[in-house]
């Protein structure tokens, strides 16, 4: 029986395939995304606000980016930074008519603001 890859091997890998998906397609905000959320869930916090701050800043109307880099921000205690990015998050999808995605922002403002976790 063929010895199996320990699971940290095969996230690398998918990591480097969504990689090589931004390369190929620069101009499509979705496999930027996968690689802004494959570095969250694989706890590299720092560089995943980098790709979520690229990603917010080249694509503003991609508004799934926003719930996901204030998380990641409020995850790293900076509070006011991810206070700021839920606020362009509202901001983005009422303009886009995203009410759906504009609710989770304002209730997830809302929990950071609830929790006394801001400033």
């Amino acid at each position: 029986m063929p010895e199996r890859q320990p699971l940290s091997c095969a996230t690398v890998t998918r990591l480097e395939q969504l990689q090589s998906f931004v390369a190929s397609s620069p101009a499509d905000p979705f496999p930027r995304y996968g690689v802004a959320m494959e570095l969250k869930n694989l706890g590299r916090l720092d560089e995943a606000r980098v790709a979520f701050d690229e990603l917010v800043e080249n694509f503003p109307d991609y508004t799934p980016a926003y719930f996901h880099s204030g998380a990641v921000s409020a995850a790293m205690g900076r509070r006011d930074e991810a206070k700021r990015i839920y606020e362009q998050g509202i901001s983005a999808t009422a303009k886009k008519g995203d009410l759906h995605a504009k609710g989770e922002l304002e209730a997830a403002l809302g929990d950071l603001e609830l929790t006394g976790q801001i400033g």
